[in-house]
Order: C-alpha cells, then sequence, then structure tokens
C-alpha cells in the first residue's frame, strides 16, 4: 500500500515537496525576486490608492460645486426671465388699456350722433322759443316745460359776441393785437356757462328739480333780451332808452326764467334764494355790457401793453450866431481881395 501510494499521487496538483523537488535551484531564485518585487511596490501601491481616492474626491467636490453653482445659475435665470416676462405682460396690459381709453375718448368726441339730440331742432321751434323767452308764464304750481336743447342758445351767444363787437367799433375802442373778439367770446362764453353752472349749483341745493341742460337752455334763450336792449343802445345813444328797454325788455325774458325756476322749486326760502339770485345776476349783466364792459376792457389792455408812448419827433434847435473875432475878420478881407 505504500508502495503504490509512493508511485501514483492522488492528488493532481501533486505535494508540496514535489514541487519543491522538481524547481531545482533556479526556481527558488526566481521566488525570491518575486517576493523582493511585491515587498517593494506593495507600499507604492496602497499611496497610489490613497491620491486616486483624494483626487476623485477633489473631483467629485469640484463637480458638486459646478452642479450648485449651474443650479444657481438657472434658478436665478429663470427668475429673470419670470420677471421678464411679467414686465412683458404688464407693459401690454398697460398698452392696450391705453388704447383703449383712447380709442373711447375719440370715438365721444369724434361721433357726432352723441351731440346730435342736442342740436337736432327745426328753426320754427327755436323763433317760437325766441317768442316764448319774452312772455312770463304764471303757472308756477306745475313744473314748466323747459327745452333740453343747445343750438338757440349758443347761437344767440354767438350773436351777443357779434353786438359786442360791433359796439366797441362804434365807440371808437381801438384796441391792438387781435384782442377785441377774444374778450368778447370769453365774456359772453363766461357768463353764460359760468352762471349756468352756479345756478344749478344752488339749485342742487335747494332740491330744484332742473338738469344742467335745461340750465343752460333756459339761460340761453333768456339772453335774447339782451341782444335786443344791446343792438338798439349801441345805434341809438340814449341813456333814458336804454333804462326804458333794460326795464321792459331786460325784467320780461328775466321773468320768464324765474318764473320756470319758481315752478321747479318748493318751499318760499328756496325759491327767494335761487329766483333772487338769478334776478340780480341777469339784470346786472346788461347793465355791465352797456356801461362798463369798453371802459373794463380798455383799462384792462393799457395795464397789459404800458402807456401809450408818443412817438419820437425830430425839432430843429436853434443855433445861435457865430461872431469872428478882428483877426478872422482880417484874414477874411485878404482872402477876398486876392
Amino acid at each position: 500500500m505504500s508502495a503504490g501510494s509512493g508511485s501514483r499521487n492522488p492528488e493532481p496538483w501533486g505535494s508540496f515537496d514535489d514541487h519543491l523537488l522538481q524547481g531545482g535551484g533556479g526556481s527558488s531564485g526566481s521566488a525570491v525576486i518575486d517576493m523582493e518585487n511585491m515587498d517593494d511596490t506593495s507600499g507604492s501601491s496602497f499611496e497610489d490608492v490613497g491620491e486616486m481616492h483624494q483626487r476623485m474626491k477633489e473631483e467629485e467636490e469640484v463637480t458638486a460645486e459646478a452642479d450648485d453653482h449651474e443650479d444657481e445659475d438657472g434658478e436665478f435665470l429663470g427668475m429673470k426671465g419670470l420677471k421678464g416676462q411679467l414686465g412683458r405682460q404688464v407693459a401690454d396690459e398697460v398698452w392696450q388699456a391705453g388704447k383703449r381709453q383712447a380709442s373711447k375718448a375719440f370715438n365721444l368726441y369724434a361721433n357726432i350722433d352723441i351731440l346730435r339730440p342736442y342740436f337736432d331742432v327745426e328753426p320754427i321751434q327755436v323763433r317760437s322759443r325766441l317768442i316764448e323767452s319774452m312772455i312770463p308764464v304764471r303757472m308756477i304750481h306745475f313744473p314748466q316745460k323747459i327745452a333740453g336743447e343747445l343750438y338757440g342758445p349758443l347761437m344767440l351767444v354767438f350773436t351777443l359776441v357779434a353786438i359786442l363787437l360791433h359796439g366797441m367799433k362804434t365807440s371808437g375802442t381801438v384796441i391792438r393785437e387781435g384782442t377785441l373778439m377774444g374778450t368778447a367770446i370769453g365774456t359772453c362764453f363766461g357768463y353764460w356757462i359760468g352762471v349756468s353752472s352756479f345756478i344749478y349749483f344752488l339749485s342742487y341745493l335747494v332740491n330744484a328739480q332742473i338738469t344742467m341742460l335745461q340750465m343752460l337752455s333756459l339761460l340761453g334763450y333768456g339772453l335774447f333780451g339782451h341782444c335786443l336792449v344791446l343792438l338798439i343802445t349801441y345805434n341809438v345813444h340814449f341813456h333814458f332808452l336804454f333804462y326804458v328797454l333794460w326795464l321792459v325788455v331786460g325784467g320780461l325774458s328775466t321773468l320768464r326764467m324765474v318764473a320756470a325756476l319758481l315752478s321747479r322749486t318748493v318751499g318760499q326760502t328756496p325759491r327767494l334764494l335761487l329766483c333772487g339770485t338769478l334776478a340780480v345776476l341777469h339784470m346786472s349783466f346788461l347793465l355791465y355790457l352797456h356801461f362798463s364792459y369798453h371802459r373794463v376792457i380798455e383799462g384792462l389792455l393799457d395795464s397789459l401793453e404800458g402807456p401809450k408812448m408818443v412817438p419820437m419827433q425830430r425839432v430843429a434847435r436853434d443855433v445861435p450866431e457865430v461872431t469872428l473875432n478882428v483877426t478872422a475878420r482880417s484874414l477874411g478881407g485878404l482872402l477876398t481881395a486876392a
């Protein structure tokens, strides 16, 4: 059994002793050299692994920082882009809103159909309303009808402007720089719109049943009496005639307006306040146009333009006679003899 086991090795790789016996001395030397190489390179391999690990860690940190910066830049750019979009949207909305408002305003003032009801009146109706403006109505228990149109009042205001221009030219008033028409238009339209607004404000306080349009129409037709009085008195210069026409014609037109306001106001005190104010203003305006308008305009223009300077003229001065002494006379005689 021992011989059989010695001749045949049941292990396929053989025993450790067989390898030693078969390798001989050369194999033992090579084994020593490999061990030395392994001993020499073992330390450097661990150091290299540590350096590689440190380098990879640094690269990961750099990559993470770069990713963080990219995320922050992306967020900043995203917020900036979002703000830019919001700004553009707000600007577009503001532009569209302004465009809509401008188009509405343009359509409001450019569309003639809006003003058509205020000027859609026949000449026969205007003539009848002019006559009615001089006839007071005694009915004050029920609201009187007041025309809600502006064609007749506007034409009367322009007529009053023309009469004032005619009166200033016939009175010899000299106004330079084209201020004649401007002052007349400002005076007439200022009275019409200003007094109408003031009376409407008072009627609102005393709860009178009248609108601004009706007040403009009522006061505008009330200027018909002023036009008649001024047209006559500017051509016929008699103060007594003016006072008579002021009481009769101006008084009738004022009573017509007062009666219309009485029929639309409730209470004694509100009626006295409203109608008394309108009567005083209307009659005083006629006195102002006849007596003080020309003087006020002349004084105002003189104060604005300064005192009138007399143009400079050349005046001949008296030159005294020149007396010559004896020497000059002798020299003159010698020259004459020569």
